[in-house]
């Protein structure tokens, strides 16, 4: 497919195919956003893994497709776009996504791209496209429109100023804004939420940590509970076993046992929360690469010299408890058991992400804790031709 543009010349789209063709499409970004100081490049290893089918349990209920941009020679930009089995059905028909958008500060490119992902979802009978997911609205949602000034934590997207306005000039519009909040870790609770905390868990609730020994048994816990709490929000997808077993192993040299808390009710895990240090901090002069020397940097500064920021990517409340008071207790307890163990570990800043901007109770427990919306992304729709 080609697009004309009168001052720069024809963009030509190609599909991101084999090892050569996805490396590709994995470096561009390298290139595109190395004048960016706020940009993190990604390991290239887990890039790679994340975007294949045998690295990536999303593809067992999920296609997807890769093209990158050029102009004269050049790769200028990528795209992917994706239909996932799981994801639920809009009022107007099936529903797609698009992801892994990069691309120079040029409309023709971002149409080009942007038509050729369409015509794919189309062609299999989606009616609507949303996005950027990459690849998962699990995986990185949302595209970047407020908080350009600093790094993206684990698993959170970075995009330039001008993005979001190619969007909406090709025809997209808003769909959904979720929020990152940002928490210090060395501040005292507010009073509310400290006192609430200092008057304890009602009998036959406790809280306790994930142990490793156990992990197969709490991944279990986890996506029962978040399947359960968060079925009724918008976009929810529901995560696999597979998924999570997948991640956690990915994850590994990150996961901390003090860093995972459940609350239990009469002995039945009923809620859960999950803060990973951010691999961001430790892999930014990395350039993507772990060989020959980045392993041996990776692993000091996360088991040696740590990092001092991390993520809360996951949590959950079952869904039979979130409208009464333990609903409120229960996530407040084991976000103030998570800032004590980070604080421990010494961890200064703590990013609750992502949270829809209309999921009022997680953007309360997030204020209660002191939490500041730092950084927005914005999920954009747009009808599909038929």
């Amino acid at each position: 497919m080609r697009a004309a543009s009168a001052a720069a010349g024809p963009v030509e789209i190609i599909p991101a195919i084999g090892r050569s063709g996805i490396g590709r499409f994995i470096r561009l970004p390298e290139r595109l956003y190395r004048s960016d100081p706020a940009y993190v490049p990604g390991l290239r290893s887990e890039r790679r893994a994340a975007l294949t089918a045998r690295g990536n349990p999303f593809f067992t209920h999920a296609d997807a497709a890769f093209w990158i941009a050029r102009r004269h020679g050049r790769d200028v930009g990528r795209i992917s776009a994706q239909r996932d089995h799981l994801s639920q059905d809009g009022p107007d028909g099936p529903i797609g996504s698009f992801g892994s958008l990069v691309a120079i500060d040029d409309r023709a490119v971002f149409a080009a791209l942007l038509a050729t992902a369409e015509h794919w979802l189309a062609s299999r009978g989606l009616r609507q496209v949303q996005g950027p997911f990459s690849l998962s609205i699990n995986e990185e949602t949302g595209l970047l429109v407020d908080g350009f000034s600093t790094p993206p934590m684990l698993m959170m997207p970075h995009d330039p100023p001008y993005a979001a306005a190619h969007l909406e000039a090709l025809g997209y519009r808003k769909v959904r804004d979720v929020l990152a909040y940002l928490c210090d870790t060395a501040a005292a609770l507010p009073p509310a939420a400290a006192a609430m905390v200092g008057r304890g868990l009602p009998s036959g609730v406790t809280l306790r940590h994930m142990r490793i020994a156990t992990l197969e048994r709490d991944i279990a816990s986890v996506v029962e509970i978040y399947n359960d709490g968060w079925s009724g929000n918008w976009g929810f997808v529901p995560i696999t076993e597979a998924e999570v077993t997948h991640i956690a192993r990915a994850l590994r040299p990150l996961l901390h046992e003090r860093l995972v808390w459940f609350a239990d009710v009469a002995g039945e895990p009923a809620a859960f929360g999950l803060c990973l240090p951010n691999l961001n901090a430790a892999i930014g002069d990395l350039s993507g690469r772990l060989l020959p020397f980045g392993w041996a940097k990776l692993l000091w500064r996360l088991k040696v010299s740590g990092v001092a920021s991390a993520r809360v990517p996951l949590m959950g409340v079952r869904k039979r408890y979130g409208a009464g008071l333990l609903g409120s207790l229960l996530p407040l307890h084991i976000v103030e058991a998570l800032r004590r163990a980070a604080l421990a570990r010494g961890i200064e800043a703590v990013e609750m992400s992502w949270i829809l901007e209309d999921n009022l109770p997680m953007r309360h427990l997030a204020e209660a804790v002191g939490g500041h919306a730092y950084k927005t992304y914005r999920v954009f729709e747009k009808a599909l031709a038929t």
